[in-house]
């Protein structure tokens, strides 16, 4: 007879329609097609992808309230002390709730790290509260049993910040391409642009916050348009998009941009694109990038920090242009455009970010921490 596995959990803030938040949905669901125990722990129970977890994946509402911080903390705490997962995953927990909440808990309590974390410190956060969080990071995040990148450049990046050697954080890439992503990449699309004989469409996808920088994707199609016909779609919503919208009127593109907003289908999208742009700042890992990979869809990519480089292997997969540079973006751009890419490259590229391969390493590290942990508590009586 087997011996029962143990519990393992995911912690998240929310189950927003993020890349992070998808791609740790993506690792529950594999947990649990692995025949894990997995339970989703959230701050607050609510998101666009809360009706994507499956019967398998048991939902743990914490109902955190103002101040979220105490009060996600408290409950999280009660939950550790009841449940005692073998291992609990804890990703956009910046301030680390997961450790000020383990107390006397057994749980082993690792961070995910699904952000570049000194840039969102240094442009996102306001210089006092980003200096707090950054000195909390190098104070609670050692603390932790083990952390996890979702690229090498996040890892040499949280080594930095918090002064672990970088040989001692695990870099796992993200889960993002499932089977779901090839099949709905072959689903048509009921839109006029994508009709034949139309101008090839660029397409964006990602929240609209200064972070992705789509001002510099439209300022590059607004090059690109000048020299061809072309159209430029993104997809996603944000708190960006009244701006973004009064930039495309001052441009005079109203007629050739786009910004349906969230979809459910980007891959779709992708498939039948001309060119895929990330423009982003800086990544984490950038999920969109391997996704469209798989779409088979022809990149261009800002060789931001961290994520976009490794996953176009420094340009192979794709073409990688300096952040916040139109003129460039728009070279690349147009190149692309003229250039024929090799889909079926690409789609091979992306099986090494396929849900099962990266399941596979996280369970490869948990079994092995998991062990080190035994064979620490068998030598201490």
């Amino acid at each position: 007879m087997s011996t029962p596995r143990p519990l393992l959990s995911i912690f998240l803030p929310a189950l927003d329609g993020g890349g992070a938040e998808r791609a740790m949905l993506y690792l529950a669901i594999g947990f649990a097609k692995r025949g894990w125990k997995v339970d989703l722990v959230l701050a607050e129970a609510r998101g666009a992808y809360l009706d994507l977890v499956p019967p398998e994946v048991r939902i743990v509402d914490l109902k955190a309230k103002f101040p979220v911080l105490i009060t996600k903390t408290l409950a999280l705490r009660r939950y550790l002390q009841i449940e005692q997962p073998a291992v609990l995953f804890s990703a956009l927990d910046i301030l680390s709730s997961a450790l000020c909440a383990r107390g006397k808990a057994p749980t082993r309590i690792v961070m995910c790290v699904q952000t570049y974390l000194s840039e969102q410190f240094r442009n996102h956060q306001g210089a006092t509260f980003g200096k707090v969080r950054s000195r909390m990071v190098r104070w609670l995040y050692p603390k932790s049993d083990a952390i996890v990148a979702a690229s090498l450049g996040t890892a040499k990046d949280v080594a930095e910040l918090t002064q672990v050697p970088v040989e001692q954080i695990q870099v796992i890439y993200n889960p993002v391409v499932t089977p779901d992503v090839f099949q709905k990449s072959q689903e048509p699309i009921d839109h006029p642009w994508f009709q034949p004989g139309e101008p090839p469409v660029i397409l964006g996808v990602g929240r609209l916050v200064s972070q992705k920088d789509f001002f510099t994707l439209i300022e590059a199609f607004a090059q690109v348009r000048v020299t061809r016909p072309a159209r430029l779609m993104i997809l996603g919503e944000g708190e960006q998009r009244a701006l973004l919208e009064e930039r495309i009127r001052q441009l005079g593109l109203e007629q050739d941009v786009a910004l349906p907003g969230f979809v459910e289908n980007p891959y779709a999208y992708m498939a039948a694109s001309a060119v895929f742009v990330l423009s982003s700042k800086f990544e984490g890992f950038g999920n969109v990038v391997a996704e469209a990979l798989a779409c088979g869809v022809p990149i261009v990519a800002t060789d931001c920090p961290s994520g976009p480089a490794e996953t176009l292997a420094a340009g192979k997969y794709g073409k990688l242009v300096k952040i916040a540079d139109p003129a460039e973006m728009a070279t690349a751009i147009l190149d692309t455009l003229d250039r024929s890419i090799d889909s079926t490259l690409l789609k091979q590229r992306s099986l090494d970010f396929e849900r099962d391969r990266i399941v596979d390493q996280y369970l490869t590290f948990v079994e092995t921490l998991l062990q080190t942990s035994l064979d620490a508590d068998s030598s201490h009586p």
